[in-house]
Protein backbone atom coordinates (compact mmCIF):
# COMPACT_ATOMS: atom_id res chain seq x y z
CA UNK A 1 0.00 0.00 0.00
CA UNK A 2 1.19 3.50 -0.77
CA UNK A 3 2.45 5.20 2.38
CA UNK A 4 0.58 8.19 3.78
CA UNK A 5 2.60 11.40 3.43
CA UNK A 6 4.27 12.66 6.60
CA UNK A 7 3.51 16.37 7.05
CA UNK A 8 5.78 17.60 9.84
CA UNK A 9 5.02 21.33 9.83
CA UNK A 10 2.55 24.00 8.83
CA UNK A 11 4.02 26.57 6.45
CA UNK A 12 1.10 28.29 4.72
CA UNK A 13 -2.43 27.54 3.61
CA UNK A 14 -4.34 27.66 0.33
CA UNK A 15 -7.96 28.76 0.65
CA UNK A 16 -10.28 27.05 -1.85
CA UNK A 17 -13.32 29.14 -2.82
CA UNK A 18 -15.77 27.59 -5.31
CA UNK A 19 -17.90 30.32 -6.91
CA UNK A 20 -21.12 30.09 -8.92
CA UNK A 21 -23.28 33.10 -8.01
CA UNK A 22 -21.64 34.57 -4.90
CA UNK A 23 -20.68 38.25 -4.96
CA UNK A 24 -20.51 40.31 -1.75
CA UNK A 25 -20.40 37.12 0.34
CA UNK A 26 -17.27 36.10 -1.56
CA UNK A 27 -15.71 39.51 -1.00
CA UNK A 28 -16.53 39.41 2.73
CA UNK A 29 -15.12 35.90 3.05
CA UNK A 30 -11.76 36.89 1.57
CA UNK A 31 -11.56 40.17 3.50
CA UNK A 32 -12.29 38.52 6.86
CA UNK A 33 -9.72 35.76 6.33
CA UNK A 34 -7.12 38.26 5.16
CA UNK A 35 -7.67 40.51 8.17
CA UNK A 36 -7.47 37.69 10.71
CA UNK A 37 -5.06 35.19 9.16
CA UNK A 38 -3.60 36.75 6.03
CA UNK A 39 0.01 36.26 7.11
CA UNK A 40 -0.54 32.47 7.02
CA UNK A 41 -2.38 32.41 3.66
CA UNK A 42 -0.14 31.89 0.64
CA UNK A 43 -3.03 32.06 -1.84
CA UNK A 44 -6.76 32.26 -2.39
CA UNK A 45 -7.69 29.80 -5.14
CA UNK A 46 -11.06 30.73 -6.64
CA UNK A 47 -12.70 27.81 -8.44
CA UNK A 48 -14.99 28.85 -11.28
CA UNK A 49 -17.09 26.98 -13.83
CA UNK A 50 -18.86 27.87 -17.09
CA UNK A 51 -21.92 28.52 -14.88
CA UNK A 52 -20.22 31.20 -12.78
CA UNK A 53 -22.24 34.41 -13.13
CA UNK A 54 -20.92 37.57 -14.72
CA UNK A 55 -21.56 39.42 -11.45
CA UNK A 56 -19.36 36.93 -9.61
CA UNK A 57 -16.63 37.21 -12.24
CA UNK A 58 -16.65 40.99 -11.79
CA UNK A 59 -16.10 40.63 -8.04
CA UNK A 60 -13.33 38.09 -8.66
CA UNK A 61 -11.63 40.51 -11.04
CA UNK A 62 -11.73 43.28 -8.43
CA UNK A 63 -10.26 40.94 -5.82
CA UNK A 64 -7.48 40.00 -8.24
CA UNK A 65 -6.67 43.67 -8.63
CA UNK A 66 -6.39 44.00 -4.85
CA UNK A 67 -4.50 40.76 -4.10
CA UNK A 68 -2.42 40.28 -7.23
CA UNK A 69 -0.77 36.86 -7.56
CA UNK A 70 -2.08 35.76 -4.14
CA UNK A 71 -5.53 35.31 -5.68
CA UNK A 72 -5.61 32.76 -8.49
CA UNK A 73 -8.57 31.64 -10.58
CA UNK A 74 -9.01 28.07 -11.79
CA UNK A 75 -11.67 27.09 -14.35
CA UNK A 76 -12.76 23.58 -13.42
CA UNK A 77 -12.82 20.71 -15.92
CA UNK A 78 -14.48 18.09 -13.72
CA UNK A 79 -18.17 18.87 -13.11
CA UNK A 80 -20.02 19.92 -9.95
CA UNK A 81 -18.77 20.97 -6.53
CA UNK A 82 -16.76 17.83 -5.83
CA UNK A 83 -15.03 18.09 -9.18
CA UNK A 84 -14.06 21.71 -8.50
CA UNK A 85 -12.60 20.91 -5.08
CA UNK A 86 -10.77 17.82 -6.33
CA UNK A 87 -9.01 19.97 -8.93
CA UNK A 88 -8.39 22.63 -6.29
CA UNK A 89 -6.63 20.07 -4.09
CA UNK A 90 -4.23 19.24 -6.92
CA UNK A 91 -3.63 22.92 -7.74
CA UNK A 92 -2.92 23.98 -4.14
CA UNK A 93 0.53 25.35 -3.35
CA UNK A 94 0.28 25.63 0.44
CA UNK A 95 1.43 22.97 2.88
CA UNK A 96 -2.23 22.88 3.95
CA UNK A 97 -5.51 23.61 2.23
CA UNK A 98 -8.90 24.84 3.48
CA UNK A 99 -12.11 23.55 1.90
CA UNK A 100 -14.97 25.97 2.52
CA UNK A 101 -17.84 27.85 0.86
CA UNK A 102 -17.79 31.39 -0.50
CA UNK A 103 -21.40 32.20 0.51
CA UNK A 104 -20.79 32.73 4.27
CA UNK A 105 -22.47 29.42 5.20
CA UNK A 106 -19.01 28.53 6.47
CA UNK A 107 -17.94 31.17 9.00
CA UNK A 108 -14.68 32.71 7.71
CA UNK A 109 -13.72 33.74 11.25
CA UNK A 110 -12.99 30.05 11.93
CA UNK A 111 -10.08 29.93 9.48
CA UNK A 112 -7.73 31.61 11.95
CA UNK A 113 -8.72 29.05 14.59
CA UNK A 114 -8.11 26.16 12.18
CA UNK A 115 -4.68 27.51 11.27
CA UNK A 116 -3.61 27.80 14.90
CA UNK A 117 -4.69 24.20 15.52
CA UNK A 118 -2.84 23.07 12.38
CA UNK A 119 0.35 24.71 13.59
CA UNK A 120 0.16 22.51 16.70
CA UNK A 121 -1.04 19.40 14.84
CA UNK A 122 0.26 19.65 11.25
CA UNK A 123 -0.52 16.00 10.43
CA UNK A 124 -4.17 16.29 11.49
CA UNK A 125 -7.32 17.34 9.69
CA UNK A 126 -9.04 20.24 11.45
CA UNK A 127 -12.77 20.04 10.79
CA UNK A 128 -15.65 22.32 11.76
CA UNK A 129 -18.67 20.94 13.62
CA UNK A 130 -22.06 22.54 13.95
CA UNK A 131 -23.01 19.99 16.63
CA UNK A 132 -20.21 20.52 19.14
CA UNK A 133 -20.82 22.84 22.08
CA UNK A 134 -20.41 26.38 20.75
CA UNK A 135 -21.58 25.44 17.26
CA UNK A 136 -25.04 26.10 15.85
CA UNK A 137 -27.42 26.15 12.89
CA UNK A 138 -29.32 29.27 11.74
CA UNK A 139 -31.95 28.98 9.01
CA UNK A 140 -31.95 25.15 8.90
CA UNK A 141 -35.38 23.54 8.65
CA UNK A 142 -36.43 21.39 11.65
CA UNK A 143 -36.88 18.35 9.38
CA UNK A 144 -33.40 18.64 7.88
CA UNK A 145 -31.93 19.30 11.32
CA UNK A 146 -33.45 16.12 12.72
CA UNK A 147 -32.36 14.02 9.75
CA UNK A 148 -28.86 15.48 9.95
CA UNK A 149 -28.54 14.52 13.62
CA UNK A 150 -29.71 10.97 12.95
CA UNK A 151 -27.24 10.68 10.06
CA UNK A 152 -24.34 11.93 12.20
CA UNK A 153 -25.10 9.52 15.02
CA UNK A 154 -25.55 6.60 12.63
CA UNK A 155 -22.30 7.10 10.77
CA UNK A 156 -20.35 7.82 13.95
CA UNK A 157 -21.52 4.42 15.17
CA UNK A 158 -20.74 2.74 11.83
CA UNK A 159 -17.21 4.15 11.80
CA UNK A 160 -16.74 3.83 15.58
CA UNK A 161 -15.86 7.50 15.78
CA UNK A 162 -16.52 10.31 18.24
CA UNK A 163 -16.82 12.88 15.43
CA UNK A 164 -20.06 14.86 15.54
CA UNK A 165 -20.35 16.43 12.06
CA UNK A 166 -19.16 14.40 9.10
CA UNK A 167 -21.12 16.20 6.36
CA UNK A 168 -20.09 19.82 6.95
CA UNK A 169 -17.71 20.72 4.13
CA UNK A 170 -15.49 23.05 6.12
CA UNK A 171 -12.05 21.58 6.81
CA UNK A 172 -8.32 22.19 6.81
CA UNK A 173 -6.18 19.36 5.44
CA UNK A 174 -2.49 18.68 4.89
CA UNK A 175 -2.23 19.21 1.13
CA UNK A 176 -0.05 16.16 0.55
CA UNK A 177 -2.73 14.00 2.20
CA UNK A 178 -5.60 15.06 -0.07
CA UNK A 179 -3.34 14.74 -3.09
CA UNK A 180 -2.57 11.12 -2.12
CA UNK A 181 -6.17 9.89 -1.70
CA UNK A 182 -8.22 8.43 -4.54
CA UNK A 183 -11.39 10.51 -4.68
CA UNK A 184 -14.57 9.29 -6.36
CA UNK A 185 -17.49 11.65 -5.79
CA UNK A 186 -18.25 14.72 -7.91
CA UNK A 187 -21.36 16.14 -6.26
CA UNK A 188 -21.96 17.24 -2.66
CA UNK A 189 -21.43 13.75 -1.14
CA UNK A 190 -17.75 14.45 -1.85
CA UNK A 191 -17.82 16.53 1.34
CA UNK A 192 -18.51 13.38 3.37
CA UNK A 193 -15.93 11.43 1.40
CA UNK A 194 -13.22 13.93 2.41
CA UNK A 195 -13.67 12.92 6.03
CA UNK A 196 -14.47 9.21 5.80
CA UNK A 197 -11.49 8.15 3.70
CA UNK A 198 -8.91 9.84 5.96
CA UNK A 199 -10.77 8.38 8.95
CA UNK A 200 -10.44 4.87 7.50
CA UNK A 201 -6.75 5.54 6.86
CA UNK A 202 -6.14 6.40 10.50
CA UNK A 203 -5.51 10.13 10.04
CA UNK A 204 -5.96 12.21 13.20
CA UNK A 205 -9.03 14.46 12.99
CA UNK A 206 -9.73 17.35 15.38
CA UNK A 207 -13.08 19.15 15.58
CA UNK A 208 -13.73 22.79 16.38
CA UNK A 209 -17.23 24.25 16.98
CA UNK A 210 -18.63 26.35 14.14
CA UNK A 211 -21.77 28.37 13.49
CA UNK A 212 -23.64 27.70 10.25
CA UNK A 213 -25.95 30.34 8.71
CA UNK A 214 -28.07 29.93 5.60
CA UNK A 215 -26.79 31.83 2.58
CA UNK A 216 -28.43 35.17 1.87
CA UNK A 217 -27.51 35.56 -1.81
CA UNK A 218 -27.74 33.23 -4.80
CA UNK A 219 -29.14 29.70 -4.71
CA UNK A 220 -27.67 26.48 -3.39
CA UNK A 221 -26.99 23.70 -5.90
CA UNK A 222 -27.38 21.03 -3.19
CA UNK A 223 -30.91 19.63 -3.50
CA UNK A 224 -32.59 17.72 -0.67
CA UNK A 225 -32.68 14.49 -2.69
CA UNK A 226 -28.90 14.59 -3.11
CA UNK A 227 -28.57 14.03 0.63
CA UNK A 228 -29.61 10.40 0.22
CA UNK A 229 -26.62 9.78 -2.06
CA UNK A 230 -24.37 10.35 0.96
CA UNK A 231 -25.28 6.83 2.13
CA UNK A 232 -23.69 5.30 -0.98
CA UNK A 233 -20.21 6.72 -0.46
CA UNK A 234 -20.52 6.27 3.31
CA UNK A 235 -21.24 2.57 3.13
CA UNK A 236 -18.86 1.93 0.23
CA UNK A 237 -15.94 3.59 2.02
CA UNK A 238 -16.60 1.57 5.17
CA UNK A 239 -16.34 -1.70 3.22
CA UNK A 240 -13.43 -0.86 0.90
CA UNK A 241 -9.95 -2.22 1.63
CA UNK A 242 -7.73 0.57 2.98
CA UNK A 243 -5.22 0.10 0.18
CA UNK A 244 -7.85 1.01 -2.39
CA UNK A 245 -8.42 4.42 -0.79
CA UNK A 246 -5.06 5.76 -1.93
CA UNK A 247 -4.21 6.91 -5.44
CA UNK A 248 -1.39 5.27 -7.34
CA UNK A 249 1.98 6.75 -6.50
CA UNK A 250 3.13 9.36 -9.06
Amino acid sequence: MRELPDVSEFRAVTILLPVINETEALRSTVEIIEAEAGMDVCEYLVLTSPRTSQESLSVIQSLQSAFGERLRVHLQSLPFLGGAIREGFMESRGSHVVMMASDLETDPHDVAVMIERAKRSPRAIITASRWREGGSFAGYSPLKLGLNKVFQLGFALLYQSALTDMTYGYRLFPTALVQAIRWEELRHPFLLETLLKPLRLGVAIEEIPSRWSARTEGESSNTFLQNFVYFRIGLKTRLQPRASLLAAAP
